[in-house]
């Protein structure tokens, strides 16, 4: 039995990482807030310009999208929809899995579940960590996704940054360097503040699209738990009363 027990752990630990992310980098906070609206508006924007052209939500509508955020069909016609046509299609993008896979060498995930399956603060950080590095195909590498295949998308927002490194001692006393800090080489059309809070609004937008759902359920969460505490009081007061006359 403990074999057994030592062999399920041991084939669910890349799993476990995965999910964390799989990194020992330090994650930043996203700090993202799922009841704001506006920042779900900017973030649902942000998408369609930046990451639609390659990335897919396909699980998600544009119609329950917009009113899930607080717009109207029109103003997601207007705002969002530049690769579709009709208000109730799915967020899919026309380019072909083989395409991407010559482009980029490997084929472009879907990001429906990308929230949920990296984290929120994985996917901050991947966003704002993107760094020059001439040896890779794109000249960009990232620090939580070590020789990642995407180009850095949103550079003309941020800006270019180059890595400062810092020499540390392993516990075998070798020294390596790693990176210390970001320095920016070349100015976006964004500051820093404005950039990380438009990279906090887009992980917003997509851990909604993780689970759209999740508002909701909480909403409905709420009216059980106070209908079972009133069911609770009435049970009990119920109960003391037929209890009375038997003893």
């Amino acid at each position: 039995m403990r074999n057994i027990i030592a062999a399920l752990a041991l084939s669910l630990a890349p799993l476990t990482a995965l999910a964390s992310g799989g990194t020992d980098v330090h994650l930043e906070k996203a700090n993202i807030d799922p009841h704001d609206k506006v920042s779900l508006q900017r973030g649902a924007q942000l998408f369609v310009n930046y990451c639609l052209s390659c990335h897919s939500a396909a699980y998600q509508r544009y119609n329950r999208t917009g009113r899930d955020i607080g717009l109207t069909d029109e103003e997601v016609k207007a705002n969002l929809m530049f690769a579709a046509d009709k208000i109730g299609e799915l967020m899919k993008v026309a380019m072909r899995k083989d395409d991407a896979s010559v482009w980029f060498g490997t084929a472009v995930p879907d990001l429906s579940l990308v929230a949920r399956s990296r984290g929120v603060d994985w996917l901050y950080t991947y966003l704002v960590s993107f760094h020059l590095d001439p040896s890779r195909p794109f000249g960009v590498n990232n620090t939580v996704f070590p020789d990642v295949g995407m180009p850095h998308v949103l550079w003309e927002l941020q800006g270019l940054q180059a890595p400062v490194y810092k020499e540390v001692e392993g516990h075998d006393g070798e020294k390596s360097k790693v990176i210390d800090e970001f320095e920016l080489v070349r100015e976006g059309s964004m500051s820093e503040v404005e950039y990380r809070r438009a990279m906090r609004d887009l992980v917003n937008f997509l851990a909604y699209v993780g689970e759209p759902a999740k508002l909701e359920r909480e909403r409905l969460g709420i009216w059980v738990l106070l209908f079972l505490a009133v069911f609770f009081v009435v049970s009990y007061a119920l109960k003391k009363e037929y209890w009375k006359d038997i003893h």
